[in-house]
């Protein structure tokens, strides 16, 4: 002990700085409320504990080493002798000590302003100083100068020594005359703490301010005195001029009681005013000290008290502020004890929020420095009273009240060591009110009544046993929670110190409380907390002992209990299960007879009456509980066991068959996240048996629960995608959903192969993949959805791309090409609500159409596909942005492959890997073709087989592909209605058809052109689809602007291989002359016009073959010359004006041939009986090119005289003057043929 005492005085000694004289200041963290600009974190470098004055006082050294060491010293303005100023001059230094209190107290009643404040600080802080400084004087004085007295009976004294001796007495009268003078602190005027700063922000303090912390020094000092006196003296003193209000002497003994119980009510007074500012929800952040000047007053006296305490001087610091706690509480009249002026609203509420702060002041050691781990004292004793006195008020407990008091009850339990009683204590109280909501009118509640699930409930209870918890649980929970919140910190401190001989105490005290009659009585309210007591229970001591417990509880409540109070049943059995998985316990004993009910309550949800809804809604609530619960003990639970196996019993299958489609939507939620589970563990338990020097235990265990894990997948296998499968083609079930599940059942099959049933093996993958991701009946968003998920996993894919599957990748095209010429189709199963658009352009909905961009870019990183781009140098976006311009770019790529292959094998097999990315295309695209149909569905249809055909138009010369080729012309261009003539087509088909009429034409073309043998029927169907769209597309008005857009002559114009614009031309031509200048003897044929002006304009697109003028000069002169419709024979005219311009030979524009003898075999028909027409046609003629018409001459002169025999008539001067005028327009070459006729006349 001295060597510690040696060692602290030496540390002492050598630090000046602690020798500064101390003194109470907050100049420095008067904002902060309680920070440090010294040494502590909380107290000021000046105050008494950071200067090191406390530590000094408890170990008898000297109080300021560093003062007072010259021959005088000033005090008061005077300058005394150092070593007997004290003896010789006591009452006069206490005197003027008492007129510098005057003056500064005179300092009050001066205006404080910016002007003043600093003359102000400056002369009031100069007055504190000389009083701080003379109390330090007297500390050291006694320490220094004072000498023990030895009691000499008649021996002469020395008047000094005699002062000397009278000096201890003489100090206790002084002192506690200007304990007189300066009254409690409670009775100061209002004082305000705040500062002026000025402009070099440095505070200046009122007077007020001054002469509070000059007070505060006072009262310290003076205990410091008196204590210093006590250990210089060791006897007592008593005083000369002062009794007690008992009529007995006063001693330094009891100065010093009497002074500390005055200085605890004065700060238990201070703390009164404000606590009457207090919210109940505000106790813990609301601290009773105004500055820390009071806080550090606080500490000083705890540190003192419990000192003195140790040497049995005085009471403890807690058995002092007790009294003065019970006399507010008790209201006592016993006037010996000092009762605060000021009465409380709420003395048990004070009296907890006073000690709950006080308590917190223990973490400071006597340098002011906090330590939270420092053991604290306690003041049980007196909180049970307290606590007792709380619980049992006679005009009942009010619930805003009781939280305040448990909060700091809380608080105390977290810093004290534990206290059994305390628990024992509010379970008597609670245990008598467990139907309670303990709630308050106008606070929200967030804690027990808003708790909607298992795990929910046991995350409650959970954050009731942190160490830690929230100042705001007065607002978020009640009291009964605060109450969890005491019981589990108890017994975890208690099981932590004293082994589980307390939790047996504990276990004792509350199992008691529960028999059949209190579990009857026990309302919905009174289970939730009946629940969530057990829970904590398990969770903070053992668990299978109190989940055993609850299981006994629970056979006393009735079975036919409301539906209400089951739920929460299940949801109270259901956390226990959450416990056990997250605590890694078997949960067999929970699992088999809550499975049990399960299974019932799913038997009576499958017979019961679809209109029965209440009874539904009512089982449904019971069901639900149990699925979300098991779907969180799986995610939980760190392994699988035989007994998980156990909650996946039949009643799903019952379920699945019974439930509505939002039910399903709940049951496959459950079932992906226990499946994630499932491949989770599975592939924690394969990385652990791949780690090397893996011993035969660990493998072995490892081996057992990958058993367990397959039996509890084989249980899903059988209970879940039994109906998946069923539901392939139902709408109950969720799209999204069954694709999800259908995938993750895929991956089960990949990881754990052995557990898929024996319908799947032995390539379960494969065989999964066919029912959900290549089967054409299957609704494209499923197949688009659970495809992305298939081909993301690219561990999955390699295994298949290995697999020795060969048509895997070609499947998997062949599903994106349907699932993009199916994107309108919305529902295969109701023809009335098939697609997303019946008249609408409307795009795709937009989750469907991100899958199938997804799906698109996926299919692109197929091996396959990337060889197909890569081979034909097709550009195409990394990230497809558009899938049917992606499926564009595939068939031009494939059809360009195709073209680059150079031997045949290759082509063949070209051909034959082509045919299977299309499969049976025809069925893709016939929804879309049926009476109600969707016109952006029949634009993408048409428009998509118009590039498949031209784009793999040498495909479809194959004998291979030709079959195909010929069922999509008579699919799309020649169906049945097209063939009826008199029928209009649906406008969105028409529509549809002339914007991609020019492939389909381009691409059969192609056909003809590159088969090497002439295919026949293919001719044929070209044939039959240029005669039905050339008059299908013809103007209404012959208007050869309005053939700009004509399909059949976009055909021509957009195609730049040279022989297949001459092969379809020559198709067109032909087709003109069968089937639109077909005059039924001089009918002429309908839409003459129109025709004539989609001839001109043929013409004027294209080269004009001789051949092609051969085939349509004919009906164009029977135009001229037997139709007289104004348009008809303006447009005929611009047709043979066109053609005769055109039919032109060599540079001497000599006229074909075939012209010459076209005209000549129509006037051979035509001349004798129309001659003037007949004349007048050849002048139209003549007037483009004279050469034609001269060829005509002998031709025409013989029609003439022919004409003229058979009239039998002679000479038809009318006919020969007409023929004359024609002559004359052919220059030398007709006069000559007309002088030869008029010297025939001669």
């Amino acid at each position: 002990m001295d060597a510690v005492f040696l060692t602290d005085s030496l540390e002492l000694e050598l630090e000046t700085e602690w020798c500064k004289p101390p003194c109470f200041s907050c100049a420095f963290d008067n904002r902060e409320g309680g920070g440090g600009g010294g040494k502590g974190k909380d107290f000021s470098g000046e105050s008494y504990l950071a200067n090191g004055s406390l530590k000094r006082l408890f170990l008898n050294l000297d109080p300021l080493p560093t003062n007072f060491e010259e021959d005088t010293v000033e005090i008061f303005g005077v300058q005394w002798v150092t070593e007997t100023a004290l003896v010789n001059s006591c009452r006069e230094l206490f005197h003027l000590c008492r007129q510098q209190l005057y003056k500064l107290e005179e300092l009050l009643h001066t205006s404080c302003d910016f002007g003043k404040i600093s003359s102000l600080h400056s002369t009031a802080g100069n007055i504190r100083q000389q009083c701080v400084t003379f109390l330090h004087y007297v500390k050291v004085f006694i320490f220094r100068c004072l000498k023990v007295q030895v009691a000499e009976d008649q021996v002469s004294v020395h008047p000094y020594e005699a002062s000397e001796a009278q000096l201890p007495s003489v100090l206790i009268d002084e002192l506690h005359g200007l304990l007189l003078y300066i009254g409690h602190l409670y009775e100061l005027p209002n004082i305000n703490l705040g500062a002026f700063v000025n402009q070099n922000h440095i505070k200046k303090f009122p007077p007020s301010w001054h002469l509070l912390h000059l007070h505060l020094d006072i009262h310290w000092q003076i205990l410091e005195i008196l204590h210093l006196l006590g250990e210089k003296l060791k006897q007592v003193v008593y005083g000369h001029q002062f009794v007690n209000l008992a009529g007995d002497t006063l001693t330094n003994v009891s100065l010093f009681e009497e002074h500390c119980e005055n200085l605890l009510y004065d700060l238990i007074s201070l703390s009164l005013k404000r606590y009457d500012k207090v919210r109940p929800s505000e106790a813990l952040t609301s601290h009773p000290c105004p500055c820390a000047c009071i806080k550090e007053l606080w500490v000083l006296l705890i540190h003192l008290l419990d000192h003195r305490c140790k040497w049995s001087l005085s009471e403890s610091f807690w058995n002092c502020l007790n009294k003065l706690l019970k006399t507010l509480c008790e209201k006592s009249n016993d006037q010996r004890r000092p009762v605060p002026v000021i009465q409380s609203r709420d003395p048990l509420g004070f009296s907890w929020w006073i000690i709950t702060h006080v308590a917190s002041f223990y973490q400071f050691d006597r340098h002011g420095i906090a330590d939270k781990m420092r053991e604290m004292k306690s003041n049980w004793n007196f909180i049970e009273e307290l606590l007792k006195q709380s619980i049992t008020a006679q005009d009942g407990v009010l619930e805003e009240q009781l939280r305040m008091y448990l909060q700091c009850c809380l608080t105390l339990c977290d810093v004290w060591e534990s206290n059994i009683s305390i628990v024992t204590i509010l379970w008597e109280y609670y245990s008598k009110n467990l139907n309670s909501s303990f709630s308050v009118s106008w606070l929200p509640l967030k804690g027990i009544v808003s708790i909607k699930s298992p795990l929910a409930m046991l995350e409650m209870v959970k954050t009731c046993c942190q160490d830690k918890q929230d100042h705001d649980l007065y607002k978020s929970s009640s009291s009964y929670t605060i109450f969890l919140c005491i019981l589990a910190k108890v017994v975890k401190k208690a099981m932590k110190s004293s082994g589980p001989h307390t939790w047996k105490q504990v276990k004792g005290r509350i199992y008691s409380k529960f028999h059949r009659k209190r579990m009857e009585e026990l309302t919905e309210v009174g289970l939730q907390n009946f629940f969530n007591l057990f829970l904590l229970l398990a969770v903070v001591a053992e668990t299978e002992d109190v989940a055993s417990r609850v299981l006994d509880l629970m056979n006393f409540l009735k079975p036919a209990c409301v539906t209400s109070q089951r739920a929460l049943i299940w949801k109270g059995q259901m956390a226990f299960l959450l416990m056990y998985a997250q605590k890694n316990l078997d949960i067999a004993v929970l699992a088999k007879k809550f499975a049990c009910e399960f299974q019932e309550k799913a038997k009576e949800f499958l017979v019961s009456k679809n209109d029965d809804m209440v009874q539904r809604h009512n089982l449904w609530m019971l069901l639900s509980i149990y699925i979300d619960g098991v779907q969180e003990v799986f995610e939980t639970s760190s392994c699988l066991y035989p007994s998980h196996e156990n909650l996946l019993n039949d009643g799903f299958t019952m379920l699945l068959r019974a439930c509505r489609e939002s039910e399903v939507r709940t049951l496959l939620n459950f079932l992906q996240a226990v499946l994630a589970r499932i491949r989770s563990i599975h592939q924690q338990l394969c990385q652990e048996l791949q780690r090397e020097n893996v011993d035969l235990i660990i493998q072995t265990s490892l081996s057992a629960k990958e058993r367990h894990l397959a039996a509890v997948a084989s249980v899903l296998w059988k209970h879940f995608f039994s109906f998946l499968k069923s539901q392939r083609m139902s709408q109950i079930v969720p799209l999204s959903q069954l694709a999800d599940a259908a995938a993750d059942f895929t991956l089960l099959a990949a990881d754990i192969p052995s557990t898929a049933p024996s319908d799947l093996q032995p390539q379960p993958v494969i065989s999964i993949i066919q029912l959900f991701g290549w089967d054409d009946i299957i609704c494209p968003q499923v197949v688009t959805r659970y495809l992305n998920h298939v081909l993301q996993n690219s561990t999955l894919c390699e295994a298949l791309f290995h697999s020795g599957y060969v048509p895997f990748q070609a499947l998997t095209v062949r599903s994106w090409i349907r699932c993009v010429l199916q994107m309108y189709i919305r529902n295969f199963s109701k023809p009335g609500d098939m697609f997303i658009d019946i008249n609408s352009e409307q795009t795709v909905e937009k989750a469907y159409m991100e899958q199938l961009t997804e799906l698109t870019r996926l299919s692109f990183k197929l091996p396959e596909v990337k060889s197909i781009f890569s081979n034909s140098q097709v550009e195409y976006l990394p990230v497809p942005e558009d899938p049917k311009r992606a499926l564009v770019q595939f068939f031009e790529a494939v059809g360009i492959t195709y073209r680059n292959l150079q031997t045949l094998s290759d082509k063949s097999a070209m051909v034959t890997k082509s045919l299977e990315y299309l499969g049976e295309i025809l069925k893709y695209i016939k929804p879309y073709l049926g009476k109600k149909t969707s016109s952006a569905g029949l634009h993408l249809t048409y428009e998509m087989m118009g590039f498949l055909v031209k784009s793999w138009a040498q495909i479809f010369a194959t004998s291979k592909a030709q079959k195909l080729l010929f069922r999509i012309i008579d699919c799309l261009l020649l169906p049945h209605v097209v063939l009826q003539q008199e029928k209009e087509l649906p406008a969105p088909m028409l529509t549809a058809i002339q914007k991609s009429l020019p492939m389909y034409l381009q691409g059969m073309c192609i056909v003809c052109y590159q088969s090497q043998n002439p295919i026949a029927y293919l001719n044929h169907l070209l044939g039959n689809v240029i005669e039905q769209y050339i008059g299908r597309f013809l103007p209404a008005s012959p208007n050869v602007s309005g053939l700009g857009q004509h399909p059949v002559l976009l055909a021509l114009r957009n195609s730049a291989n040279v022989p297949l614009v001459s092969s379809l031309k020559k198709h067109i031509v032909q087709i003109l002359r069968k089937s639109y200048f077909d005059f039924k003897g001089s009918v002429p044929p309908p839409r003459l016009a129109s025709v004539l002006a989609f001839i001109l304009q043929l013409f004027k697109e294209t080269r004009v073959e001789v051949c092609e003028v051969e085939l349509l000069l004919p009906g164009v002169l029977k135009c001229l010359l037997l139709v007289n419709e104004p348009q008809v024979k303006r447009l005929a005219t611009e047709n043979l004006q066109y053609m005769v311009k055109t039919c032109q030979v060599g540079s001497d524009r000599e006229p074909a041939t075939q012209l010459t003898s076209v005209f000549r075999q129509f006037i051979q028909e035509y001349g004798m009986t129309y001659s003037y027409q007949v004349y007048g046609i050849l002048e139209t003629a003549a007037a483009v090119n004279q050469k034609v018409v001269i060829h005509l001459i002998p031709a025409l002169t013989q029609s003439l005289k022919d004409s003229e025999l058979k009239w039998g008539l002679g000479r038809n001067s009318a006919q020969r003057e007409a023929y004359s005028k024609l002559l004359s327009l052919l220059g030398q070459v007709g006069q000559d043929e007309k002088q030869t006729l008029e010297s025939e006349n001669t």
